[in-house]
């Protein structure tokens, strides 16, 4: 090669470099055109961790990659600042749907996403079940059964008239899989009792029974750490008659008075005339004759206030109530005691108690609505901090609260209740992670929901 193609292959090399090694550099750095815009932009990414593990990924309706077989996760790099449809599938799951945006420099994530099966496993625990309640430790079921006498006869031509049923309680150990009697109806009172309430204490090592004897309520306490289980009857002290309704909250007693004023102290007046502790609203709620009234203590100087089916949330600023919902069925906190879940007959909402830091960025005190039905909600428990189940007519869904476009709702279950019983009650175990529903007298229980 002569020295004059030398110096010409040399030029040719060094102006490919001086154009090439700027666009190398700035494709590693992320950028590309973008031909929509006609713009030289930089990538974003997104982050996904997905249960259970191996999920497909798709963008824009193209599989993409799937998640790691060890971490459930997966990044997608060098993408184009614009919104993406994405499906995450995995056979024999509901798939997860959402349209989200990438920004230039940004990873966009979502970092909760739990693909539910579509036909889960559910078995019978128990028949002839009329309610039931969970221990606080989720280790034992108190469960009560109505029990109906043969029918007496007086003569081969005529039947009495069928008897009334007779209740009786029994408890489900979980881990041992066992059913045992507790007591019945006739064990407390030879004329039969009506069973009004009943609640487990907080080490889940007594119930407490309130039951209707003789046209008086009568209180008893079933301890269950002896056998056979012993029943004692239980001496109540009524409040002052002008505390209309109390709640314990971390060591401390929050009380309502017939005047409207809550009190927050260590222990209840004693008299009409005393009040102790200290006064949290300075303008008085105005008290309704005969109605039902609630307090809800949660984290965090969180009062509510029900009254009826009206919830109203204490102000600090204004030092009053606020009236925060309207025909409220309940409202539970969440297993973090960062989020609270408040549901009517037909909606379901979230409320931050705190910021929430992890895509989406919620601020304390801000609400998200997750959906409107058009079948009666029964009740609504959190699965984790990310997540709702909830009884709607005979179904039973599971909802996300990731309200980024549109909210992931899927029907996992459906219990048709026969001769127009009602709907299924259930109630999700944190324990061991199941579910349980009731339904035509049969108590259910699922495989563990959650991963």
């Amino acid at each position: 090669m002569t020295k004059k193609k030398r110096t010409i292959l040399f030029i040719v090399c060094a102006v490919l470099f001086i154009l090439i090694t700027p666009s190398v550099i700035f494709y590693s750095q992320g950028y590309r055109f973008d031909f929509e815009t006609k713009k030289v932009v930089q990538t974003g990414g997104f982050y996904f961790k997905v249960f259970p593990r191996n999920a497909e990924i798709y963008l824009n309706g193209k599989l993409k990659t799937k998640t790691s077989v060890l971490t459930s996760s997966t990044l997608i790099k060098n993408l184009l600042p614009k919104t993406y449809e994405i499906q995450i599938k995995k056979e024999g799951y509901h798939s997860w749907q959402k349209s989200l945006e990438i920004y230039e420099k940004q990873v966009t994530e979502a970092k909760n996403i739990i693909l539910f099966p579509e036909n889960p496993k559910f078995e019978t625990l128990t028949k002839n079940v009329n309610n039931f309640w969970f221990s606080p430790d989720g280790k034992k079921i108190a469960i009560y059964e109505l029990n109906y006498p043969p029918l007496a006869t007086t003569s081969p031509s005529r039947i009495d008239k069928e008897p009334s049923p007779e209740w009786t309680l029994k408890l489900y150990e979980l881990e041992k899989n066992i059913k045992s009697h507790l007591i019945g109806a006739k064990d407390i009172y030879s004329g039969g009792v009506d069973l009004l309430n009943l609640e487990f204490s907080q080490d889940s090592k007594e119930i407490y029974l309130n039951v209707g004897m003789k046209e008086q309520e009568k209180n008893f306490v079933l301890e269950l750490n002896k056998f056979p289980p012993v029943l004692i009857k239980k001496e109540t002290t009524s409040p002052p008659e002008d505390v209309i309704t109390s709640q314990t909250f971390d060591n401390k007693i929050y009380y309502l008075d017939d005047s409207g004023y809550v009190f927050k102290a260590d222990s209840l007046p004693l008299s009409l005339q005393e009040r102790v502790g200290v006064k949290i609203n300075e303008k008085s709620f105005p008290i309704q004759q005969e109605t039902n009234y609630k307090l809800k203590i949660l984290p965090d100087d969180y009062v509510f206030l029900q009254e009826k089916e009206d919830l109203y949330l204490f102000n600090p600023s204004s030092k009053s109530f606020e009236k925060f919902f309207d025909g409220i069925l309940d409202l539970k906190i969440s297993p973090d005691l960062k989020k609270l879940a408040f549901f009517s007959k037909s909606e379901v909402w979230i409320l931050f108690l705190k910021d929430n830091l992890e895509q989406p960025i919620k601020k304390a005190g801000e609400r998200v609505f997750l959906t409107r039905l058009s079948e009666k909600i029964g009740n609504v428990f959190w699965l984790n901090s990310n997540y709702l189940i909830f009884s709607s007519g005979s179904k039973i869904k599971i909802a996300e609260i990731d309200d980024r476009d549109k909210i992931n709702i899927v029907d996992l279950a459906e219990f048709k209740e026969i001769k127009d019983a009602g709907q299924p009650e259930i109630f999700f175990n944190q324990s061991d992670e199941n579910l349980y529903v009731l339904s035509n007298e049969i108590l259910y229980s699922s495989s563990p929901l959650l991963p």
